[in-house]
């Protein structure tokens, strides 16, 4: 079984081992070594990547036997003594991360009483799920700023992180914050006095190395509190992107940086005058080309109005259709022209008036339907709107 050197040393970048296997898979190469400071994906944290020798390690897992295997892209001969280098920037951050995770799931249990579940380190964001004592699956906003100044301050302490494996006569007397998972070989994490768990993966050696920790926020998940974070690098990287836009908005609205939800309430409001008063002269502008469209109308002998027009807002022809019908024995044949798609109609009439205008758009040949009142449909002939007048007129009583 391979010896585990990071459960000794999490800073250990370089190594030396011997190939104890090699096996061809459709992936690549899987290799065991006996000896390996490479840490596999378990415990909610991703493996390592780096190199073995000239091989590139793209993939470390663990069998279940307990071997840890290195997928590797070319093979290594078994009984090869091979040089091991681990990605440390991407390993220090997995430190930070689990390290930051650990403090945070104590001060949840601390202030809350929360119950940490398990830990998911991704690419962008990690994340816990918790199940809260009264079941609830969301931290109010003031409960979050509370518990992440509580995370900081015992980060700030900079006190030391120990990893151990206590015989179990100790592990008896351990105040653990939770019951292991596992019965043997049980590794011992503990952060000064406020945290202590059963853990194998990989952190800092003293809690100010994880550098600050910053919620996201919290979201229910199959019935689960979940907490979105980030520590170290990525919590810095994540206020130099929020600054950055902060800066970028504060110039734009021309007010001090603290200011800005101010600035944009004021903005929103502004905005929200703005569209009534568009809404308004839209509604003018629809009532005005209502009016203009059957002063222009053609009057039939029995008083009805015929209005045909082609308009140039799509947007538009259900409001002027329903004034326009709203009136007197009308009938208003619209359409309008829309690039690649034909022409967009509307046929409809006055309540008091009986044709049907479903069947005048079926009969003209357009695709569509609707009431016999209010006809909506489609055609790719230009030439409808006077085709339907002229069918109308020489079917009509």
């Amino acid at each position: 079984m391979t010896n585990r050197l990071y459960y000794d040393d999490s800073y250990l970048t370089q190594f030396e081992a011997v190939v104890t296997a090699c096996i061809e898979t459709h992936n690549g190469y899987e290799i065991s070594l006996d000896q390996s400071a490479f840490y596999p994906t378990s415990g909610g944290q991703p493996h390592d990547r780096g190199s073995i020798s000239r091989s590139i390690v793209v993939d470390v897992f663990c069998d279940d036997l307990g071997e840890i295997w290195h997928r590797i892209d070319q093979p290594l001969s078994v009984g090869t003594k091979v040089h091991g280098e681990i990605d440390w920037q991407r390993r220090f951050d997995h430190m930070q991360q689990h390290g930051g995770e650990h403090i945070l799931a104590g001060s949840l249990w601390d202030l809350f009483r929360g119950f940490t579940h398990g830990l998911h380190i991704g690419n962008e964001l990690s994340t816990i799920d918790v199940t809260m004592p009264d079941g609830r699956t969301r931290l109010e906003a003031e409960e979050c700023l509370e518990l992440e100044k509580l995370a900081n301050s015992r980060i700030q302490q900079a006190v030391p992180m120990r990893a151990w494996f206590p015989t179990q006569q100790e592990l008896n007397t351990l105040p653990l914050r939770k019951d292991p998972t596992t019965h043997k070989n049980i590794r011992i994490v503990a952060a000064g006095d406020f945290e202590m768990v059963a853990c194998g993966g990989t952190h800092p050696d003293n809690t100010g190395e994880i550098g600050l920790i910053k919620i996201l926020g919290t979201a229910p998940v199959r019935g689960k509190l979940r907490l979105s974070f980030l520590c170290g690098e990525r919590a810095l990287r994540n206020y130099q992107t929020l600054m950055q836009s902060a800066n970028m908005i504060s110039t734009a609205l021309s007010v001090p940086m603290q200011e800005i939800a101010q600035g944009v309430s004021s903005l929103l409001d502004q905005q929200a005058q703005l569209r009534e008063e568009i809404k308004h002269l839209r509604q003018e502008q629809v009532h005005l080309k209502a009016k203009s469209l059957l002063d222009k109308a053609i009057t039939l002998n029995d008083g009805t109005k015929l209005v045909k027009a082609q308009l140039s807002q799509e947007t538009e022809l259900k409001d002027i259709a329903s004034l326009l019908i709203s009136e007197k024995r009308v009938i208003a044949l619209l359409g309008s022209l829309q690039k690649e798609k034909g022409l967009r109609l509307l046929f409809a009439r006055s309540k008091e008036l009986d044709e049907d205008m479903t069947a005048l758009m079926r009969d003209c040949g357009a695709k569509g339907g609707g009431r016999a009142d209010f006809a909506q449909g489609s055609s790719k002939d230009v030439n409808i709107l006077q085709m339907a007048k002229s069918y109308l007129l020489n079917h009509r009583h």
